[in-house]
């Protein structure tokens, strides 16, 4: 996205700019549309921000995430959440070593740097608990052992909101440990269309033998450390404090965001300003990312639920009812 605005930044953001553009081209071969989506999941990767991703069936959730790993040069693992997926089938077990006559663990899928969850909400709750140490602290704990997971280290799961026989509902503690929810919606008919034409012009080509890699998992590194240091004035953490206290205070919201929220919310406009190619943060970065950050974190009442009130129509009028600071 072109940057007209005439200033000088005390970061560099050169190369993160670079390389955002060149992971865009790689997916654009593929993917139609969904520009906002894509720029989201970045965002994720770039904050160190696990994502969740949420739409039907067919229109690219999973697809999206493959390709953007593709891009990455570094490990990548794939876990097809089922119900009788066990915890230590994500983990790993320890096993005995006869040969050695000693216990040894055996790492599971989640030790790797991009780890896609298909179908997060068709694994039990046992299962899906299991990933609320590494998510958070970048480590998994077994028989009183932690085992550190190498960095970058980003979860992205993807779940159909639609289809309810057969899954479970995700905890709000395990909610609370995605950055974001990303929600993809149908292609206009004009995207559809280019969807067919890029298909047929791949003549049966699998879509991610056409993607290079971009990125290193050192480069990804050096780009957080820099995404961290994007300058985020007092007014702005104001700002971000106002809109979260007042997801508590609202009379439609049973559960309102967490202070782990307001960190979300700041480290999310800061990787979304260094996209954008500055390095601080505006309060429209704000705004554009709050509702991504924040809906999937609310519970609303029964009432506004039966109305068939959104949160982010809700995090909208809360947002209209606070003085966006200068």
């Amino acid at each position: 996205m072109e940057n007209n605005t005439q200033f000088e930044n005390r970061i560099d953001l050169g190369e993160l700019n670079q390389l955002i553009n060149q992971i865009k081209f790689e997916i654009q071969k593929v993917i139609v549309g969904q520009e906002k989506n894509i720029e989201l999941l970045l965002v994720g990767l770039f904050s160190k921000g696990h994502i969740l991703i949420e739409g039907v069936p067919g229109i690219a959730k999973t697809l999206s995430a493959k390709l953007l790993a593709k891009a990455i040069s570094s490990d990548f693992s794939r876990i097809q959440f089922t119900p009788d997926l066990m915890p230590s089938d994500v983990l790993g077990t320890t096993i005995f070593n006869m040969s050695k006559s000693e216990f040894e663990f055996n790492q599971g899928p989640i030790f790797s740097n991009i780890i896609l969850i298909d179908e997060i909400n068709r694994a039990p709750a046992k299962t899906q608990a299991a990933l609320f140490e590494v998510m958070e602290e970048y480590q998994v704990s077994i028989d009183g052992t932690s085992y550190k997971m190498d960095e970058p280290f980003w979860v992205l799961a993807t779940q159909n909101p639609i289809e309810q026989e057969g899954t479970y509902r995700l905890p709000e503690a395990q909610l609370d440990r995605f950055l974001m929810k990303v929600e993809f919606e149908y292609p206009s008919e004009e995207e559809e269309l280019n969807i067919l034409e890029t298909k047929h012009e791949r003549r049966g080509a699998s879509e991610t033998q056409v993607i290079n890699k971009v990125i290193s998992a050192d480069q990804i590194k050096e780009m957080q450390k820099r995404v961290q240091s994007i300058h985020t004035n007092e007014n702005l953490r104001k700002y971000i404090v106002q809109i979260v206290q007042n997801t508590r205070n609202h009379p439609g919201i049973i559960l309102g965001a967490s202070p782990r929220a307001s960190v979300s919310v700041m480290t999310a406009a800061k990787a979304f300003a260094a996209i954008r190619g500055r390095d601080f943060v505006t309060p429209d970065d704000i705004k554009t990312i709050v509702a991504p950050v924040l809906h999937h974190r609310l519970i609303l009442t029964p009432e506004k639920e039966m109305e068939g009130i959104k949160a982010k129509e809700i995090i909208q009028h809360i947002l209209e009812g606070i003085e966006i600071p200068r």
